[in-house]
């Protein structure tokens, strides 16, 4: 994410799927600076968009840390609820993370 206005960078948002990752997930991460301005939920509200219009995945997946409250609440935000414990591949094997996610026509319903 780059803010327009000065086009400095203030974090990253969108889809992945690395080799082995416990599903295909929108993830996100915002410099401290700008965290709590609606830019991580901007961002991962037209990235959800994209992967369930464009993209055509079934379900979505945000890998999250259980201590991690501002991203569980974003992804509640988001309409994702926690589906419980994940592990994700090496070399993060040992990070306890929990998944949360939704299907497309959830998606879809919450955006009528």
């Amino acid at each position: 994410m780059i803010r327009r206005d000065t086009g400095e960078w203030i974090g990253r948002t969108g889809p992945w799927q690395p080799e082995e990752w416990p599903g295909m997930e929108i993830g996100w991460g915002v410099a401290r600076a700008y965290t709590g301005q609606g830019y991580a939920y901007e961002a991962a509200e037209a990235s959800m968009d994209y992967v369930f219009e464009v993209l055509r995945w079934d379900r979505v997946i945000h890998t999250i840390a259980p201590d991690n409250i501002a991203s569980q609440k974003l992804a509640a935000r988001l309409g994702s609820v926690n589906l419980g414990p994940s592990r994700l591949p090496a070399p993060f094997a040992d990070a306890p993370v929990d998944a949360w996610g939704q299907s497309r026509q959830q998606w879809q319903e919450r955006r009528k």
